[in-house]
């Protein structure tokens, strides 16, 4: 049959790509008022034109279940987390204890999401188990980036370190739950040190082959192109990089160990938090305030939403009722 000799590499869209695939897939579907699109484009960094389509078609399913006229920000947003991580798992049932655990957790890498200037910031935070995950915090760059410093890998793998560290510090030991968070910070290190040239002591090197064969798949590789010692000393590269940003997510966690327990505790009761909310904690609003008015506002603007099939029929007298128009979404 041949064979291919042009290669085409389709990179995911950037924001502005992302925010007019949304607008043709949002096409015909009653979008609420205060929907931004671009907001939407924002928080879907890394996803491809499918996983768009799919996010609003969740968003959707997700709004009709809910008997809502309109699909508002909170659907569009909880079928970005679809995309992410699956469907949120409340039928499993953590103990008080183990749920406080991964509060302190989870509030680990958000608190160094927060404070780590380097870090992306952290959008949301929930102990709502998701797939194979009992809790998560999902954080946003301020833009879409195709490098990184070495300063924003640093800030990484210490927020990557920030769920285990805030068990030491506040339990006095740690749990299997960083099981993830160690392959993330382990595969990092190791490109920083063995791809991306940026140890101290071996200097602006790559080591290795990617040469990977398919037929003998991804794990099988040839002789590594160093020595022993070579191999001796990125080992101690990438332990000294693991450990530096160990004591970073330390240093921080002790320093702000008092909003660390305070807003686990405040995690345990309200088991979600997203930026603003975390952000109102911070500067002293009570929880009640910040939680509970939130979800009273946004159930007054969800009922305060004109009924679409109202607010789009067309109308020749306006001293007449238009009728019994059913509700809901659009079959076009």
């Amino acid at each position: 049959p041949g064979r291919f000799d042009r290669q085409i590499r389709v990179d995911t869209p950037d924001r502005p790509g992302r925010k007019k695939i949304l607008e043709v897939h949002t096409k015909g579907k009653p979008l609420s008022k205060t929907v931004d699109l671009d907001r939407i484009a924002a928080q879907t960094a890394g996803f491809t034109g499918a996983d768009l389509a799919n996010l609003v078609n969740e968003g959707a399913l997700l709004a009709a279940r809910r008997g809502l006229k309109r699909v508002g920000t909170p659907e569009l947003e909880e079928g970005i987390m679809r995309v992410i991580v699956g469907p949120e798992k409340k039928a499993r049932l953590m103990s008080d204890k183990e749920k406080r655990v991964t509060a302190v957790h989870e509030m680990g890498h958000a608190l160094l999401a927060h404070y780590l200037e380097d870090a992306d910031p952290p959008h949301k935070i929930s102990i709502v188990g998701r797939g194979m995950a009992l809790g998560y915090v999902v954080s946003l760059p301020k833009e879409d980036r195709f490098t990184r410093r070495k300063g924003e890998l640093m800030a990484q793998l210490a927020q990557a370190l920030g769920g285990r560290t805030a068990e030491e510090i506040v339990f006095g030991e740690f749990t299997t739950g960083a099981e993830n968070d160690l392959q993330k910070v382990t595969q990092t290190a190791k490109r920083m040190v063995m791809k991306w040239g940026m140890s101290d002591s071996l200097g602006p090197r790559s080591f290795g082959h990617d040469t990977d064969n398919p037929f003998l798949g991804r794990d099988f590789h040839a002789e590594p192109d160093y020595s022993d010692g070579v191999a001796e000393e990125i080992d101690r590269e990438i332990l000294r990089i693991v450990d530096e940003a160990h004591q970073t997510a330390r240093r921080v966690l002790t320093e702000h160990k008092d909003e660390l327990e305070r807003f686990a505790d405040i995690l345990v009761k309200y088991e979600n938090m997203d930026a603003e909310q975390l952000e109102r904690l911070m500067a002293g609003d009570a929880p009640e305030d910040v939680f509970d008015g939130d979800a009273i506002a946004a159930t007054e603007a969800a009922a305060n939403e004109p009924d679409p099939a109202e607010a789009d029929a067309p109308r020749r007298d306006e001293g007449r009722s238009p009728g019994s128009l059913r509700p809901g979404f659009s079959t076009e």
